[in-house]
């Protein structure tokens, strides 16, 4: 990971440098960010039989095998906030940029199947699907990354830490794929912690309580099992980016999750963006994106 600190370093003063002049200006809205412009996928593929069980896939041009970036969206685990159209930008990035990605849907708030557990269900096969499709498409599963922004970063690192769900969890499988890294762009790895900030992040005061069942007090093993920092140590690098200007999530959430993560023994940093809100941090057009990229080819091995 020292490649990936000098780079997250020399990118983080970049950012901070060419965001000086903008440092005034308002941050991205919901909308602004959902009207990025972004292509069509090259494959559509189900992993499931329910709508929302699909994932769009985008290669790169060659015929080598290529590394992979599982995508999850955020949007509070709402389904009328966003859909995987949300990271179909940065999706077009990637793969401008070598990389294969996986851009995933799942089952969203209220629709039938969601929440505790299909929410979380349908984010492990997914990711697991990935071996279903890989000769086909020749995608490298030695170099998988999963990266998520907002509730798809909290989802992201649910992913990383599912070898670690106990065998009596409805969320465990006995062989999840291997992933080489999570990144998580301002999404949070504490659902309990995250209560208090519900209402203001997204606009619903019940939101976390609504998708888990219950409190934390009434099913304490949900936020247990979903939770990243209850599932420590998750013996794979994890790199949270962050604006710092975000506040729909804070910066703390991201501070105390590292926090945790490094007495743990884990190998995870934090990279912070001066400037940039909550949605930019997920824009491939923004000074995020550097940091974003270095990042993904570094956990790969597929880049400088």
């Amino acid at each position: 990971m020292l490649r990936l600190l000098k780079a997250v370093a020399v990118s983080v003063f970049t950012a901070h440098a060419a965001s000086l002049a903008s440092s005034a200006a308002a941050a991205m809205s919901p909308a602004e960010f959902q009207a990025l412009p972004s292509h069509p996928a090259d494959h559509r593929i189900a992993y499931g039989e329910d709508p929302n069980q699909f994932g769009d896939l985008r290669l790169p041009a060659g015929t080598a095998l290529h590394p992979v970036v599982i995508l999850i969206h955020g949007g509070c685990w709402k389904e009328k906030y966003a859909t995987l159209r949300d990271l179909a930008p940065m999706a077009d990035a990637l793969k401008a940029a070598g990389v294969a990605s996986w851009n995933i849907e799942y089952r969203r708030l209220p629709q039938p199947g969601s929440g505790w557990p299909g929410t979380y269900q349908d984010v492990g096969r997914a990711v697991d699907h990935l071996r279903a499709v890989a000769g086909a498409h020749r995608l490298d599963l030695r170099r998988v990354v999963v990266l998520g922004h907002s509730a798809g970063g909290h989802l992201a690192l649910f992913a990383a830490a599912r070898h670690r769900l106990p065998a009596g969890s409805p969320l465990h499988v006995a062989d999840p794929l291997p992933l080489k890294g999570a990144i998580n762009l301002a999404g949070v790895g504490d659902m309990a912690a995250f209560i208090p900030a519900q209402a203001t992040g997204c606009r619903d005061a019940a939101v976390v309580e609504t998708l888990l069942g219950g409190s934390p007090a009434v099913v304490p093993e949900r936020y247990a099992q979903v939770s990243a920092i209850r599932r420590l140590p998750l013996a794979t690098p994890q790199v949270l980016i962050w604006g710092r200007g975000d506040a729909m999530t804070p910066l703390k959430f991201g501070e105390d999750y590292v926090a945790a993560a490094r007495r743990a023994g884990d190998d995870a940093r934090l990279a912070v963006v001066p400037s940039l809100g909550h949605f930019e941090i997920a824009d491939p057009a923004s000074s995020a994106w550097p940091i974003v990229r270095q990042t993904v080819q570094s956990l790969l091995g597929a880049g400088p």
